[in-house]
């Protein structure tokens, strides 16, 4: 099986970083460009301690507790390992040292510099120094013989020297390099390597090769290497058993050769491709540690072990163990060679947090003998398993009987198949959002939006502190930790924590109700035997607390115990928002590094329901849960250890979107932003950055940064994929207000109105954007996105830029539209209807009456309407005794649509509302739903008739020709802005609406531009149509000439119109006393009825109408 490679991880910043193993194997130390040595216990040691030796540090090495550094500072320094201690200065140089080592013992060190010397030193006594002199240039590395006879240098004038120690002669000197003149320009820093218990060769990197020199004849034995190196090898390290060779390259190759075969048996390649500078073999054990000049660090796991046999075990510890620990019975002087053997086989690896330990497992199958068959056949490496053959007749009840001598047995090497796919992780251990890892002896208990819980866990003090962000809801508060809590949450309500059980005392759950009115504010429940609380929260008057009995046991914030349910596996987190319990466990074992998470969901009201049953919980590849709990506005949220936040999208079934990826704003490669909390208004994503570590410490308090949202859209650097972005990011971040409101909780109209406003002219943007790269398919798309408003600005947008086709179809758009919003009127109505019967239900039958009367009226032209039809009139609706049901609607002022027909303009109104009108239709075409707007707009202005009453009896609408062109069909969509620009002084609009329908018999309506033209022009349609004898079908046909006429044609009439009819209101003034405004105020009456035509079904829709339509129509008619 090849060597594992492991992700690698940031060690440092960019620049040349070394690496080195402690004795024992059990932790890793590191030095970089920082200046900071860490000591790592395992690669995914997120806390590693720190010890800064300066400004830079260029090489390390440790041994028996003393641990040396190369600085920037031209000296070599030694610290006590591991706590950092500072024990002096070895040395001086007047430039860099570029390489220290330990010899064998520990008791010297060897360091070369870039003056060209190279020294041996005491570690003791640092005065009993030995100079080298004899390089020419900057040195680049050295290596000490185990036995402190010969030293070896290499240098950047090309040679490799071997110096004699005891009289500081060169005994033998190699022109292996290429010469420079610094170790910055060197193609390779050439570490070179003695073997490290006998010295027998010298390993050199030269080029591509290894070169292995023989000790006293110096001789070239051996040149290892492989067609995977392609580029100079930079370092070489050997194995403890001097079996193996590992080297790396400039290029990140890292090739490691059996030294007696001169096999190559392990080819790893950088992830990256980086340079490897630092290569460590673990002094017991199948692991290579290795950095890169990126400041990387990085672990190879199952290479060749120190006895040439390859395995896949896994396990971790910080020294040697007896292995007879693992059998049953006393171990006798038989197998005392055996049990050396397994010993020395036995290994101790750091391995990351994500790896499973599969030793201790056991296995039932049976070889085809019916002997046990050994674990390793399936889960290890078949080079590394061992099998137990047991020997002779009835050896199967002998291994019975004798279990403590089958380790005894002969071993035998198998040659059965081994296990090579997927490994399960291990499962994430509970943690409570917002804390830190709690070995900490300063932590974060919670942080949260509510405030702040820490512990201090010191040997003179336990105690926590709990400070509030709103000194309102309460003051600070100390506490002590006689129990040793290690779970917190926080609410404004109460305090909650929780204590593990020990040997005497049972696991707790203590809560600080400081909210509650009467004196006692505290409560304490004691858990069954056998059951540690492993995740606490808080809600909105209750507190819930999960067990390790896979049992969620919720109790009111007074302490009164109420609902216990099952788990559906072992919790990993909780979090709670006013009636909404938020759940994390694990519902299976992930594989290969990923976690198997599900997520459940609960409403605990007065209606309690279960929103997510254990849904999968989608997180990163090889990543793992970060944080999780609420947007202050309720919506749940989470974060995964890869920086993406989540939240639910309560609109598209309960679905998780991707809202933010904090690692796009981190600057390096090992920060991360530590979450505290989410805002969806404003949309703000508050956390602290932690620069090196994934949390903050507690002193100095951490400073709260906010991070933006962006959603993962495609081409987001584009203006298309910018405005998709943020007008679903808009979308997906107000989905909480309709939560909100079928919740019964109160929300703020306005901030409703503002998205909706937001997102429309975000549709409207994106439709000009459509329209000017000819994608006419695309605008009908984001048509079905608009509103009903917006979809007819958009056909406006459309008719003016002559684009037809797409004109007829957001028209048919809108109609379907209009049509979808009558069904959900007419749903709306006979819900109420059938649910109780109300002072203002009553008029909906009447008025579904009046519509079935009315039903041509709300398919006319505007032309159409003013020429009236005096034969085919049938009622007047100008009476005041016509619909008594319907001035009672008006009256009580509630909601009225186009499902009551039309709505009469001049029934007498006591109340202070104005009636309203809706603008649906179901007309087949939009042109007709736009004008009907306008259409009542000229009643006031008639003048009067003795004779005659003139009624609004509309035509039946005619098909449009397909000579006809379709801009004349949208010139008066232009009249519906025009009266909402004009609707601001509706003051006198109720009086004169009384006395108009008291005097609408003698009153006569002014001549308007279409009955002017079709005076002068009736003779020449009657000559083209003879047959034309009914008055209706000469209005048809001259509607139809009129519209062909040009817009400037169609202005000089209408202009020519409008001064006859001034003139005519001013000569019968004086006939109209009974009126309270003067009739030559003609302007401003028109402004006043189109405002009550223009009045939406409620108050909250009147004002977004007319700002968002005001803003809308300025940026579609916009001109450059």
């Amino acid at each position: 099986m090849p060597a594992t490679q492991m992700p690698m991880r940031y060690g440092h910043p960019e620049g040349h970083t070394d690496v080195c193993f402690d004795d024992s194997g059990s932790c890793i130390v590191t030095c970089g460009s920082d200046g900071d040595v860490r000591i790592w216990k395992d690669l995914d040691d997120d806390d590693p301690k720190s010890i800064n030796v300066g400004e830079r540090a260029y090489s390390c090495a440790l041994k028996k507790g003393k641990l040396v550094t190369s600085v920037s500072n031209n000296t070599v320094q030694i610290h006590t390992f591991p706590n950092g201690t500072p024990d002096g200065i070895l040395t001086r140089f007047t430039t860099n040292a570029n390489h220290v080592v330990f010899n064998r013992d520990g008791s010297k060190i060897a360091a070369g510099s870039g003056d060209f010397m190279v020294k041996v030193m005491d570690v003791m006594d640092s005065t009993q120094q030995k100079t080298f002199r004899g390089h020419d240039a900057p040195v680049l590395s050295v290596s000490l013989d185990p036995k402190d006879i010969f030293l070896a240098s290499a240098s950047c004038d090309g040679s490799v020297k071997v110096w004699k120690i005891s009289d500081q002669t060169c005994t033998i000197s190699w022109p292996l390099l290429q010469k420079c003149n610094d170790v910055i320009n060197a193609k390779s820093i050439c570490r070179l390597a003695w073997q490290p218990k006998s010295g027998k060769l010298l390993a050199i990197p030269v080029g591509n090769t290894i070169k292995l020199y023989k000790r006293e004849t110096w001789r070239n034995e051996v040149d290892l290497s492989d067609n995977f190196i392609t580029l100079p090898l930079n370092v070489v390290t050997w194995s403890p058993c001097e079996k193996y060779l590992a080297a790396g390259s400039i290029n990140g190759c890292i090739v490691i050769w059996n030294v007696e075969t001169k096999d190559c048996m392990e080819r790893v390649k950088h992830e990256k491709g980086y340079t490897i500078c630092g290569l460590a073999w673990h002094p017991t054990s199948r692991q290579i540690a290795y950095t890169d000049a990126e400041g990387n660090l990085g672990l190879l796991e199952n290479v060749c072990d120190t006895d040439g046999i390859k395995s896949s075990s896994k396990v971790c510890g910080m020294g040697n163990k007896d292995y007879n620990d693992l059998f049953d019975g006393d171990d006798d002087n038989d197998n005392t060679d055996n049990s050396n053997f397994l010993n020395e086989n036995l290994e101790f690896q750091l391995t990351p947090k994500g790896r499973i330990n599969y030793e201790d497992e056991e296995d039932d199958l049976m070889l085809a003998s019916g002997y046990s068959k050994h674990r390793n056949h399936i889960l290890e490496d078949d080079d590394s398993s061992v099998e137990v053959a047991l020997i002779g007749k009835g050896s199967y009840e002998k291994y019975e009987e004798k279990d403590e001598q089958t380790h005894a047995l002969p071993l035998i090497t198998s040659q059965r198949p081994f296990y090579d796919g997927p490994r399960p992780s291990p499962p994430q251990k509970p943690f409570q959002s917002g804390s830190t890892p709690q070995h900490l002896t300063h932590r974060f208990m919670v942080w949260n939006s509510i405030g702040i819980i820490r512990c201090y866990n010191d040997d003179q003090d336990s105690a926590i502190d709990v400070e509030f962000h709103d000194t309102s809801i309460h003051h600070a508060t100390h506490l002590s930790n006689t129990l040793n809590y290690t779970i917190a949450d926080l609410s404004n309500e109460a305090i909650l924590l929780a204590c593990e059980s020990t040997t005497e005392l049972a696991s707790k759950l203590h809560c600080l109700h400081f909210s509650s009115w009467d004196s006692s504010k505290e409560w304490t429940v004691d858990m069954p035997p056998n059951e540690d609380i492993e995740a606490i929260c808080l809600g909105q008057g209750w507190a819930a607390s999960a067990t390790g009995a896979l049992l969620l046991r919720i109790f009111s914030i007074g302490g009164v115990q109420k609902e216990v349910f099952s788990l559906p596996g072992p919790v990993v987190s909780m979090a709670g928002h006013g009636e909404q319990l938020l759940i994390v466990f694990h519902r299976g074992t992930g594989f290969d590094g990923d976690q198997c998470l599900g997520i459940q969901l609960l409403q605990l009201g007065k209606r309690k329901k279960q929103v997510l049953h254990g849904d999968p919980l989608p997180l990163t590849k090889k990543s793992y849960l970060a944080w999780v709990g609420f947007s202050a506005e309720g919506t749940p949220c989470y974060v995964d250890s890869e920086g993406i936040v989540r939240m639910l999208n309560r609109r598209l079934g309960n679905t998780w979107t991707p809202i933010c990826n904090t690692k796009e704003h981190c600057k390096g490669k090992s920060d991360h932003y530590w979450v505290v909390g989410i805002h969806e208004n404003p949309q703000q994503l508050r956390c602290i950055p932690c620069k090196g570590s994934r949390f903050p410490p507690t002193l100095p308090r951490p400073a709260v940064a906010i991070l933006s949202f962006q959603l993962p859209y495609c081409q987001i650097a584009t203006e298309k994929g910018q405005m998709e972005e943020q007008f679903w990011r808009s979308f997906i971040f107000h989905n909480h207000l309709d939560y909100l409101s079928e919740n019964g909780y109160e929300y703020e109209e306005s901030i409703k109105n503002q998205a909706i406003k937001e997102q429309q002219e975000l549709l409207m943007k994106m439709f000009a954007l459509s329209c000017k790269l000819d994608r006419e398919f695309r605008c009908v798309e984001l048509a079905e996105l608009m509103t009903q408003n917006a979809v007819n600005l958009a056909i406006k947008y459309a008719s003016r830029s002559r684009r037809l086709i797409l004109a007829q179809r957001l028209s048919e758009l809108a109609v379907e539209k209009a049509a979808i919003l009558k069904e959900e009127e007419e749903d709306f109505r006979s819900k109420l209807n059938t649910s109780s019967t109300t002072e203002w239900s009553q008029p909906v039958v009447v008025n579904h009456k009046a519509e079935e009367n009315n039903t041509e009226d709300s398919e006319e032209d505007d032309e159409i309407e003013e020429k009236t039809d005096l034969q085919k009139n049938k009622q007047n609706p100008f009476c005041k005794n016509g619909n008594s049901a319907d001035g009672s609607a008006i009256k009580s002022g509630e909601i009225t649509s186009s499902s009551q027909g039309r709505v009469n303009p001049f029934k007498l109104s006591t109340s202070s509302k104005e009636p309203t009108i809706s603008v649906n239709s179901t007309s087949s075409n939009i042109l007709d739903n736009m004008k009907k707007l306008s259409k009542k707009s000229t009643v006031p202005n008639r003048t009067a008739n003795k004779e005659k009453s003139l009624v609004l009896k509309p035509l039946i609408p005619k098909l449009k020709s397909k000579q006809v062109p379709a801009t004349n069909f949208f010139q008066t969509c232009t009249f519906q802005t025009e009266k909402i620009e004009e609707k601001e002084n509706p003051e006198n609009s109720l009086s004169e609406s009384s006395t108009v329908s008291a005097q609408n018999i003698e009153n006569e309506r002014p001549k308007t531009g279409f009955q002017m033209w079709l005076e002068e022009n009736r003779s020449d349609i009657l000559a083209d149509h003879p047959n034309l004898s009914e008055e209706s079908d000469i209005i048809k046909e001259g509607i139809n000439r009129f519209r062909m006429l040009s817009d400037e044609e169609r202005k000089a009439w209408a202009k020519k119109a409008k001064g006859g009819a001034t003139d005519e209101v001013e000569t019968n003034a004086t006939e109209t006393k009974k009126r309270k405004q003067p009739s030559n105020d003609h302007t401003k009456k028109k402004e006043q009825e189109k405002t009550k035509e223009n009045v939406n079904l409620s108050k909250k829709q009147k004002s977004l109408a007319v700002s968002t339509n005001q803003k809308l129509s300025a940026f579609a008619f916009k001109k450059d």
